[in-house]
C-alpha cells in the first residue's frame, strides 16, 4: 500500500457491486495509535479488506483511535459504527452532517415521505415514483449508524500525529462535506469534492441546502491558491495539479448549465424531462436504474435552481408540478 509520507498511508477498500469500485481511506499515525479518514461501507468484503491491510502494517481495528468521515454517504461513513463498536474509537463528522445520521439511517420514514412528494412535484411519472422513492434504501444495510463523538466546523484544525489538518467546509455534494489541508506537507484531502476524472453528484433534494450547486462552485474557489503538491481524493487515484482540475470542473458545470438551457429552449419544462436531455457520463437517462435516475433528477434540479437564482430561468407551479422556462 502506498506510504504518502512517513506515517501516512493510502488504503484501498472495495465497494461491492458498485460501479465506482472502491474507496481510498487514509491512515495516520497519531499519539497512542492510528486515525482513519473515510473507512468505507459496512459490507463483509470491505471490512475484511480493511482488516487485512491493517494487519500488513501490524495493526488491527483496536489500534484505531479516531475515525473521520468527510461526509455521511455509506461508502465513506458506513463502517464507522462497526469500527467504534470494536475499537472504542472517536467518530468525527462535520456539524451539518450530524442531524442526517438519524433522519437517513435510523428513522428514514419521514424522509421517504418527503422524497415521494418531491418526486411528484418535479414531474416524475407516477409509475416510476415508488422505485425512485425507495431506491436509496438498499444502501442502509451497509451503514452501522452511529452519532459522532466530535463535530467539526470550517477552519478548525485537527491534530493528526505530526500533521495538522485544517478543515475546509466544502458543501455541495452534501451539506457538511469536508476537505482537509495540511499546509506544511502541502497535502489536500478532498473526499468526493474533487476527484481526478469524476464530477461528484450535486443534487437539490429534500435534505440539501437551497442552492447546492452555488455552494459547490463557491467551495471549489475555497481551494484555489492553496499550495498543493498532492491531491488525495476518496476515489480513483491521487494526482498533482489541483488548479487544473478545478478549472476542468468549472468548465464542466458551465457546459451542463448550457445543456439545461438548450433543453428548456427545446420544450422540456420539468426537471424529469430536462434530465432526459442531458449528456450523462454514465450513460443514457432512460437506461439508468432507479437510483441513478433519481440522482440525475436531483443534479438537474441543482443546476436549474442555480440558473433561476442568477435570473436566467423563471419557475412556477402548474397542477402541483414545478415548471421551468427561460426568463
Amino acid at each position: 500500500m502506498p506510504e504518502i509520507i512517513p506515517g501516512l498511508y493510502q488504503l484501498k477498500v472495495p465497494i461491492p457491486n458498485n460501479p465506482i469500485g472502491y474507496v481510498l481511506p487514509y491512515l495516520f499515525e497519531v499519539h497512542g495509535g492510528y486515525a482513519l479518514i473515510d473507512p468505507g461501507w459496512n459490507a463483509d468484503e470491505s471490512v475484511e479488506s480493511l482488516r487485512r491491510q491493517l494487519a500488513e502494517l501490524g495493526l488491527s481495528f483496536k489500534d484505531l483511535k479516531r475515525v473521520i468521515a468527510t461526509h455521511i454517504h455509506p461508502d465513506h461513513y458506513g463502517m464507522a459504527g462497526r469500527i467504534r463498536e470494536e475499537a472504542g474509537c472517536e467518530v468525527v463528522l462535520h456539524e451539518k452532517e450530524k442531524d442526517m445520521v438519524r433522519t437517513r439511517y435510523v428513522n428514514p420514514g419521514p424522509l421517504l415521505d418527503s422524497v415521494g412528494d418531491w418526486l411528484a412535484k418535479h414531474g416524475i411519472p407516477k409509475e416510476e415514483r415508488r422505485d425512485l422513492q425507495y431506491s436509496s434504501m438498499p444502501a442502509r444495510r451497509f451503514v452501522e449508524a452511529v452519532e459522532p463523538d466530535l463535530t467539526l466546523t470550517d477552519g478548525e484544525c485537527l491534530r493528526m500525529g505530526k500533521l495538522e489538518l485544517r478543515v475546509i467546509w466544502t458543501p455541495g455534494h452534501t451539506p457538511g462535506h469536508m476537505c482537509f489541508y495540511e499546509e506544511r506537507e502541502q497535502l489536500m484531502f478532498t473526499g468526493d469534492h474533487i476527484l481526478p476524472t469524476i464530477s461528484p453528484n450535486v443534487s437539490l433534494h429534500p435534505q440539501s441546502d437551497d442552492d447546492p450547486l452555488g455552494e459547490y462552485l463557491s467551495s471549489i474557489q475555497k481551494l484555489r491558491g492553496l499550495p498543493t503538491r498532492k491531491v488525495l481524493p476518496a476515489h480513483e487515484y491521487s494526482f498533482d495539479d489541483l488548479e487544473a482540475r478545478l478549472d476542468e470542473l468549472d468548465r464542466h458545470h458551465e457546459q451542463r448549465l448550457g445543456e439545461m438551457m438548450d433543453a428548456i429552449r427545446g420544450g422540456a419544462d420539468t426537471a424529469y424531462e430536462i434530465a432526459r436531455h442531458v449528456t450523462w457520463a454514465t450513460g443514457k437517462f432512460d437506461e439508468f436504474n432507479p437510483w441513478m435516475r433519481r440522482s440525475a433528477v436531483g443534479e438537474t434540479l441543482s443546476h436549474l435552481r442555480y440558473l433561476a437564482n442568477q435570473g436566467r430561468l423563471s419557475t412556477w407551479e402548474e397542477d402541483g408540478v414545478v415548471k421551468w422556462g427561460i426568463a
